[in-house]
């Protein structure tokens, strides 16, 4: 009995899953090959197995003839007969010819064949196993780490790959640390092998968390529509809900915040903003920004660019550390954002105002009939005050005409705007 190999047979059937008969079948077909070149002459060469001893056996097929030339071969007649007493002349049958030494020769001589064809059985396993599992969460342990950083995760049969780039540069692991990570992708390797890989970075292993979480998401109530994520920092994810009696934030969130915060500490405290979702790019910024109110915005459907007009003390946050909330607000919306505080827009407008009023444009002297967005009462107000034309309302500032009763600050910038536009 080889019990080498019937150890190897129990090994992959037990740990790596792959059934005897196809580790069978490669190491035949391996050996076959080694078995060519140990039996010089020979023709058509067949090793077989046994599956419960182990043992080896090398057949050739021989010629049966009345004078062997060949002895590679070709048989006699009386020496096939010992064989199958029924053997007649130019039949022809299966002789053992294993060499003595064959089963250490061949072994070593075939063994990067061997390793190739149980490479390709066990890629084979994994992607029966785990190709309809993409995108399902999966649990395993650290097991090593390979080219630097890049980790080798346990999942019982086979071990996984989870890059660098597929788990957060916040998040630190340590040898045998229980890991939950997406099943991204199953891939062939350069060495004829399969890898699965694994992230913890991807937008997708936030959806599944939020599944796993909200039952709502799960039977199709609420819609996740579109997730944008900075791993380790921020994500923010749109919901709207399909019954108009469920609030689709309120669910994500949970009571007191309990399914959102069990979603937060699986992500080692990554922040998480939830946002009612809109088809109108504005709608949504308004959502993804609120409570903070933008004062005046902008869109260039051409370019895709919205720009927009905030409070001085709501900048730092609009913007967010290193520019991330708005990067993830364009992203969300799917327009450039462009952000400007009030302060500075006032300035610019007030320098565009004054070139315009120093123009020599005599049209900026006529008599004002009237200006976009402003009614009667307040427009004779305005007359009564002294600013008639253009040019003397260019030459207002935003304090000189919110002393004019009925005339807010928001209606002085309307005007001022208003008259620039008209000019531009």
């Amino acid at each position: 009995m080889n019990k080498d190999l019937i150890a190897v047979f129990e090994y992959l059937e037990r740990e790596k899953g792959i059934k005897r008969e196809i580790v069978i079948q490669a190491i035949e077909e391996s050996l076959q090959a080694a078995a060519r070149k140990s039996i010089s002459g020979a023709s058509n060469v067949t090793v077989t197995i046994n599956p419960k001893t182990g043992n080896i056996d090398v057949y050739c097929e021989k010629e049966i003839v009345d004078d062997v030339e060949v002895a590679s071969q070709e048989i006699s007649l009386a020496a096939a007969r010992e064989l199958d007493p029924d053997s007649e002349i130019g039949q022809f049958i299966d002789v053992i010819v294993t060499p003595k030494d064959f089963g250490r020769i061949a072994a070593q001589k075939a063994r990067q064949i061997i390793t190739q064809k149980l490479r390709g059985a066990e890629r084979d396993v994994i992607y029966e196993e785990y190709r309809h599992r993409i995108h399902e969460l999966i649990s395993g342990s650290v097991k090593r780490f390979i080219r630097g950083s890049n980790l080798v995760i346990d999942l019982g049969k086979v071990e996984a790959i989870m890059p660098i780039k597929e788990y957060p540069k916040t998040e630190k692991y340590q040898i045998g640390e229980k890991v939950l990570a997406l099943l991204l992708e199953v891939k062939d390797t350069e060495s004829g092998g399969a890898e699965v890989i694994l992230s913890r970075s991807s937008p997708e292993f936030v959806r599944q968390l939020v599944i796993q979480e909200v039952p709502e998401v799960s039977d199709g109530t609420i819609i996740l529509d579109k997730i944008e994520r900075e791993a380790g920092y921020r994500t923010k994810l749109t919901v709207r809900s399909t019954d108009p009696k469920v609030d689709p934030v309120g669910a994500c969130v949970g009571m007191r915040g309990a399914r959102v915060k069990n979603v937060v500490r699986e992500l080692h405290g990554e922040k998480i903003d939830i946002i009612p979702f809109s088809s109108n790019p504005v709608e949504l910024l308004a959502n993804a920004l609120s409570p903070i109110e933008i004062r005046k915005i902008n869109v260039n459907e051409e370019d895709r660019i919205i720009s927009i007009v905030i409070d001085d003390d709501d900048f730092a946050t609009v913007i967010g550390k290193k520019g991330m909330n708005a990067r993830l607000n364009s992203r969300l919306i799917g327009y450039e954002l462009e952000v400007q505080k009030m302060t500075d827009y006032n300035r610019t407008m007030e320098i565009e105002r004054s070139e315009l009023a120093a123009s020599d444009d005599p049209t900026l002297d006529q008599p004002l009939d009237s200006i976009e967005g402003v009614n009667n009462l307040i427009f004779s107000h305005l007359a009564a005050e002294g600013f008639k034309t253009m040019r003397s309302l260019l030459m207002a500032t935003s304090a000189q005409l919110t002393a004019i009763p009925g005339i807010s600050l928001e209606m002085a910038d309307h005007i001022l705007e208003q008259i620039r536009k008209q000019r531009i």
